[in-house]
């Protein structure tokens, strides 16, 4: 694998969670197993393989490395990828692949699909992707990723496998869908992304933006300018239901050392030990 990109990753219950991420510089997430992007402010070298990206929203930390994904799949002589992100911003992004196409000359081959709020996108048979509002300076969504399974109705659950196989062929449908929510990023957001999305607290692993963490960072300023202080954890830490939350896009203005110290006088238990700072 070449490096080209400061990556953490973590592990947990089956997901590899492999990113970079801090406010103003670059922003970028891989899911191995479920075969996803999100963001592409930069672009690791490794995560060219995967097929299937969705941004969150335009700003540069989040997409200025898009032509360099769609142009190393290109050169590397893979299938052009699958790119969504908001509907308001593919004619642009259309429009800076082209102006990179004149620039590079080569050629710029994607698919670019526009999604909103509620939308949901089937990544082969067993995932759907949902796309939320979230509220940041410019149009952005955030994602929650469901693992499809399908259960037995309750009326067939003491037939034979032969009944079963009969009712199948028949045309009945004796399944129920279950959706189980793995895994959401909230991207950039104000706590109100949150607040009006309580899905996120649901997913088994939520990446979540965490900027701010200094005491003396005035929350209204924040909030303003679309994004969220611990002081906004320590308010929700209740409902949060995840196994594990990434607290990320962390801000520079303070040292790492300075962030750990403030999160951990907001938020002695780290609730309960299931948030990690992506640092």
């Amino acid at each position: 694998m070449t490096e080209n990109v400061p990556l953490l990753s973590h592990l947990h219950d089956g997901l590899t969670i492999e990113g970079y991420s801090r406010a103003a510089v670059q922003t970028c997430w891989r899911v191995n197993e479920l075969k996803l992007l999100f963001d592409a402010g930069v672009q690791p070298w490794d995560f060219m393989g995967t097929p299937t990206m969705f941004i969150s929203h335009a700003h540069l930390d989040h997409i200025a490395a898009l032509p360099a994904y769609v142009s190393r799949r290109r050169m590397m002589k893979m299938d052009p990828p699958v790119i969504y992100l908001p509907d308001c911003a593919v004619d642009p992004t259309w429009k800076m692949l082209q102006h990179f196409r004149s620039l590079d000359r080569g050629a710029m081959p994607c698919e670019l699909i526009g999604l909103i709020g509620g939308d949901e996108t089937p990544i082969g048979r067993e995932i759907i992707v949902k796309s939320v509002a979230v509220k940041h300076t410019i149009e952005a969504l955030g994602f929650i990723v469901y693992q499809r399974r399908h259960k037995l109705k309750p009326e067939f659950l003491g037939l034979s496998g032969d009944e079963i196989r009969n009712l199948r062929q028949a045309g009945t449908e004796i399944t129920t869908e279950l959706r189980v929510p793995l895994f959401a990023y909230t991207g950039d957001t104000a706590p109100q992304g949150l607040d009006d999305n309580p899905e996120f607290y649901d997913a088994k692993i939520l990446i979540s933006e965490l900027t701010f963490a200094a005491p003396e960072h005035r929350r209204d300023k924040i909030h303003k300018h679309g994004h969220m202080h611990v002081d906004d954890y320590r308010e929700r830490q209740h409902e949060f239901n995840n196994e594990l939350v990434i607290g990320a896009h962390l801000s520079t203005r303070c040292t790492d050392t300075q962030i750990k110290r403030f999160v951990k006088k907001a938020l002695p238990d780290m609730l309960n030990d299931r948030l990690k700072l992506w640092l």
